[in-house]
């Protein structure tokens, strides 16, 4: 096991991107602290790992909130005694553009995407330099962090922003031995979303267009598919590991192709073998 007796707080532990990579964490032996502003994702999530015979707690936490992300990180340190591993999760969607957003959405946007990431980093990282055994914080990105697009202001640019505070904390923790890495998803296949909500217990249905509305993904991304959190999840573990011992301030992007493509170039008319 690439994390065994390792301790990693996760950050938006949604069925989705963050249950995929806490669990995906946790089967390589990582302990799981589950924290998300909605008790459920964080007690589902925690569960869900004790239920495969990890360990596990739920925090509820405003990551706005920098006494509540002080409280979360101590009891990390009081269930498990240390923390290896960070990754910055949490985030909400609120589709809207430049002219229409109000400045007090784009403040809690922005401020869930970005000002979260910097208190987790800043509090949890205090602890590994106090434990002076090094660590390694994962922030987590998007396409539309790397790319213009429209209606989606706030939620783009907290995300590039992510990106350069990935590469300036890098360089601050650099000597704590601490590395900072980022990863990129891209648009998600929901169809092991949708299984891991049911395996937690939740009442799920899958929309019918769901297909529909997925296929011009699908058909614009090189790779001609999608991935799935579990892909997300094993990447993390990967950048959390010694095996990645040698990278920090680096951007992994497990987008199927998503960022790399040329924009004229048509991936579902391409020969393929």
């Amino acid at each position: 096991m690439k994390l065994k007796d390792k301790v990693a707080i996760v950050t938006g532990t949604s069925p989705n991107i963050g249950g995929g990579i806490a669990e995906g964490l946790a089967a390589e032996g990582a302990a799981i602290v589950a924290v998300d502003a909605h008790a459920a994702n964080a007690t589902d999530c925690a569960n869900a790992v004790a239920g495969a015979g990890g360990r596990a707690i739920a925090v509820t936490c405003d990551v706005t909130d920098e006494a509540q992300v002080k409280d979360a990180v101590a009891a990390a340190l009081a269930a498990f005694g240390r923390i290896d591993v960070l990754v910055n999760n949490a985030a909400f969607f609120n589709k809207k553009g430049v002219i229409d957003m109000s400045f007090e959405e784009w403040n809690r946007q922005t401020g869930v995407i970005l000002g979260g990431a910097f208190l987790f980093t800043k509090h949890a990282c205090k602890a590994m330099i106090a434990r002076g055994a090094g660590g390694s914080v994962i922030n987590i990105i998007s396409t539309a962090g790397h790319q213009g697009e429209p209606g989606n202001i706030a939620y783009s640019t907290a995300k590039c922003g992510l990106i350069n505070f990935t590469r300036s904390a890098a360089m601050e923790l650099v000597g704590h031995g601490i590395r900072v890495n980022s990863l990129t998803p891209t648009a998600t296949d929901p169809a092991e979303s949708f299984e891991r909500a049911a395996r937690w217990g939740r009442a799920v249905k899958r929309p019918e267009n769901l297909d529909r509305v997925m296929a011009p993904f699908r058909a614009r991304i090189p790779m001609q598919r999608l991935p799935v959190p579990s892909d997300y999840g094993r990447a993390a573990v990967f950048l959390a590991s010694d095996d990645a011992g040698m990278i920090t301030g680096t951007d992994l992007r497990v987008d199927a192709g998503a960022v790399a493509r040329y924009w004229a170039w048509d991936p579902a008319a391409a020969v393929r073998v």
